[in-house]
């Protein structure tokens, strides 16, 4: 390591004539290159090791040709390429998928804010750009490790799928039938238009923002290839989760724009579009396998439940215009399969408190990690309290139930409160969130608090298919 960060210092240095100040090895990603963000006094720049010679030749390659037309990459500062080594651009560490997150984080009832919505529509607008031009002088000889997304690519593809993801995932099927249908998804695939550069990890982690634009990077697998491959990688990320009705927008807004460039290619997108998107699900499928099963790396099998969810709704949807059904048979399997069950997120967990204003001590404690959740103030509501004969009592006793179930606000309240919590629990459901707490509180944490967790409690665990848990803060206090 220490070698490598010598010579990209030594590149740098000999590049801007200034001392290196730090280097920075970032992250990994889901490939052997190392990256490191170079600071020195006057500026920073992304640094890469890949000792694959052809893979950097095949990036730097492209990169010249797309900075040449126009396009949003990261420019390249030095290279050299009998150490493996090369310097770009620094744009930042907010890549779209990071961004989709904390959108999601901080508008949990919004499922897909507009401000995400754009930047998706700018990657799309963008991607197509980068596929037309292939049609403009770009050397495809320099891609690697196969020119083309052709048989053999597609081979590859199903068969890493085959061997690392149902292998070792304990799927069982039968060899001849699955190559069978092996065979006629790759002539069906190969009957689409493949004359465009197919960038092939087109994913919300391949999408910077900088600027407040989209910038692309990690193309370096490109070749050439459908218009549809790239599309179906983006709109079926697994970990992005994104609702079908977003895809079936931006599916639209693709086609919308490719029609003013190649009417054709429109018109018979869609014929080939759903072949691609589960080629694209079995190629990601098994990269979770290869890197999760075989390396150990686990963080990656966090992926196969999104990748369940979508073929259990393209089962369910989605007719191709071929006879595969050995593969189908398995697609079933797998979303059942008690191999899998493990990695599959658990149901929602909501938590609803009860609690007391005067009191301090009794204020709810998020445990889960995860911060947010409702509360809810009773106190603008008629209080039992205030009446002898319910001083004694609380929420969960009959007659006090009685007087809030026949008072018009309470009612009221109560459906305000049930708009809201449905609204999020249908959200966190659909986004495979683990945890939603929700707290009620009035003056002593007795009567309304108690009242109001409990409806609501039971309100959830009758109309969803959650885990609900219910805690009276002040009655457990009391209890102690």
């Amino acid at each position: 390591m220490q070698s490598i960060i010598k010579n990209i210092g030594n590149l740098f240095d000999k590049t801007f004539h200034c001392p290196v100040l730090s280097t920075e090895l970032l992250p990994a990603s889901g490939s052997n290159r190392k990256y490191f963000r170079i600071t020195s006094p006057q500026t920073t720049a992304i640094g890469v090791f890949n000792d694959d010679k052809k893979e950097n030749e095949a990036f730097l390659s492209f990169t010249k040709h797309f900075l040449h037309q126009g396009i949003a990459v990261p420019q390249i500062l030095a290279e050299d390429i009998e150490n493996n080594i090369y310097i770009l651009s620094d744009l930042g560490d907010e890549t779209l998928y990071n961004f989709l997150t904390r959108q999601r984080q901080t508008n949990p009832t919004d499922i897909f804010p507009e401000e995400l919505m754009v930047y998706y529509k700018k990657a799309l607008k963008g991607l197509l750009n980068i596929q037309f031009c292939g049609k403009n002088g770009l050397d495809f000889d320099k891609c690697y490790p196969r020119s083309a997304f052709d048989a053999q690519s597609i081979r590859w593809d199903l068969n890493y799928f085959k061997y690392y993801f149902l292998k070792l995932a304990k799927i069982p099927f039968d060899e001849q039938l699955l190559e069978n249908d092996f065979d006629t998804l790759t002539d069906f695939l190969l009957e689409a238009d493949s004359q465009y550069f197919l960038y092939r990890d087109f994913q919300s982690r391949n999408l910077m923002i900088f600027n407040e634009e989209i910038f692309f990077i990690d193309y370096q697998g490109g070749r050439k290839g459908a218009l549809q491959y790239d599309v179906a990688s983006l709109l079926y990320d697994g970990k992005a989760n994104i609702p079908e009705h977003i895809r079936e927008e931006l599916l639209d807004y693709y086609i919308e724009n490719l029609q003013t460039i190649n009417p054709q290619q429109a018109r018979s997108f869609r014929k080939y579009y759903y072949a691609f998107v589960f080629i694209r699900i079995m190629q990601a499928m098994g990269s979770y396998g290869f890197r999760g099963f075989y390396e150990g790396k686990k963080h990656f099998l966090q992926s196969i439940p999104f990748a369940l969810n979508n073929l259990k709704w393209l089962l369910g949807n989605v007719q191709l215009p071929i006879d595969i059904p050995h593969l189908w048979h398995i697609f079933a399997e797998m979303i059942d399969a008690p191999s899998l069950q493990q990695f599959c997120m658990p149901k929602l967990q909501v938590q609803i408190h009860s609690f007391s204003y005067k009191d301090k001590d009794s204020f709810p404690i998020d445990r889960s990690g995860n911060g947010g959740g409702f509360v809810f103030d009773c106190r603008c509501l008629p209080n039992p309290g205030r009446y002898e004969q319910y001083k004694r009592l609380n929420g969960t006793d009959r007659q006090v139930i009685d007087f809030l179930d026949n008072s018009p606000e309470v009612a009221l309240y109560f459906d305000h409160v049930k708009s809201i919590v449905d609204m999020a629990v249908k959200n966190y459901t659909s986004r495979m969130f683990t945890n939603l707490m929700i707290s009620f509180g009035c003056t002593g944490g007795q009567h309304r608090s108690v009242y109001f967790a409990n409806k609501l409690s039971k309100y959830l665990q009758n109309t969803y298919d959650i885990n609900v848990e219910t805690s009276h803060l002040m009655q457990e206090k009391w209890i102690k």
